[in-house]
């Protein structure tokens, strides 16, 4: 209990030092919101009541304390080139990203598992070297660039879709499922890779171990000792990896989007950068923020439940 009340306390103290830096960090960009809002050819006056009306006049702590609660109360505030609730413009883009980041670590957790564990039980061969080899490839490559070879191998090569030609889940789910999986998979694979990698060295890893040689004098065979002694205990590193791949994912989703031109977050976020568009970049980049916290929090609490001695140590 002591183990999980001091992490989410972390956890609480970090979302509050995420979101006063990327506060600071927005108010400390050279520019003006107002001037970018109104245009360059405002006439002054009009221009210090924009300032007035969006509260650039007041000091640094006493905004930053207002957005903070208005925040917690899930009152984003208005975009500053749409004039539209912040909170609404997010979730109408919102399911888009998050199906997939979702599907992205689908994709990895069925395809990484049972890839790593071959490797682990056939280290060494021919197979093993070239899935090795793979995985250092991929690890090498960026989404973005992921992205764009998937969209002329698949898009233009093949025509299996029409690159640009994205589908609304809104109009048609199956079209829309149809068209981001590729997506997806360019999302997926380097982390596929990563996850390929690290289970089949925590597996050889615990295979050192004497608990392992015990159980095989025992009489047990290669998949039994497997599956109920080793693997156990190398999942433990992966899922902590696959916690911060997850929320990983969201931040590949929203690079992916431009790739795929796809309406997501990731539009809204870049758009609103060029715009200056303040309170839309940071509800988007403070959400991601505490996506990636409470993520890393409960891969804590399953890290402490797989293996209890974490917990012990804690208190």
């Amino acid at each position: 209990m002591k183990y999980a009340l001091k992490k989410f306390a972390a956890m609480l103290v970090t979302i509050l030092c995420i979101s006063f830096l990327v506060y600071l960090a927005f108010d400390l960009i050279p520019g003006d919101a107002a001037l970018a809002a109104l245009g360059t050819d405002v006439e002054p006056e009009r221009l210090a009541a924009m300032r007035e009306e969006m509260g650039l006049n007041r000091p640094f702590l006493e905004r930053y304390f207002d957005w903070l609660v208005s925040f917690v109360r899930g009152d984003f505030g208005t975009s500053y080139k749409y004039h539209l609730p912040v909170a609404e413009m997010i979730v109408s883009k919102l399911p888009v990203t998050v199906i997939m980041a979702l599907i992205s670590f689908a994709i990895m957790t069925v395809v990484s598992l049972p890839v790593g564990i071959y490797t682990a039980k056939h280290s060494g061969g021919r197979i093993d070297r070239g899935i090795t080899v793979i995985n250092q490839i991929m690890m090498s490559v960026p989404h973005f660039f992921m992205g764009i070879l998937i969209t002329y191998v698949f898009g233009m090569v093949f025509k299996l879709f029409t690159p640009g030609g994205f589908v609304s889940y809104e109009t048609d789910f199956a079209g829309f499922l149809a068209y981001i999986i590729f997506p997806c998979i360019a999302i997926a694979l380097p982390k596929i890779a990563m996850s390929v990698k690290l289970l089949r060295g925590s597996c050889m890893g615990e295979g050192k171990k004497d608990y392992v040689r015990t159980a095989y004098s025992k009489g047990n065979d290669t998949n039994k000792v497997l599956y109920r002694h080793v693997l156990k205990n190398a999942m433990i590193p992966v899922i902590t990896l696959w916690g911060m791949m997850l929320a990983d994912m969201l931040v590949g989703s929203i690079v992916i989007e431009q790739v795929f031109n796809i309406p997501g977050i990731g539009r809204i976020l870049l758009t609103s950068i060029s715009y200056r568009d303040y309170p839309v970049v940071e509800a988007i980049i403070v959400l991601i923020a505490f996506v990636v916290v409470v993520t890393n929090f409960c891969v804590d609490l399953i890290y402490g439940l797989i293996d209890p001695r974490i917990n012990v140590g804690a208190e």
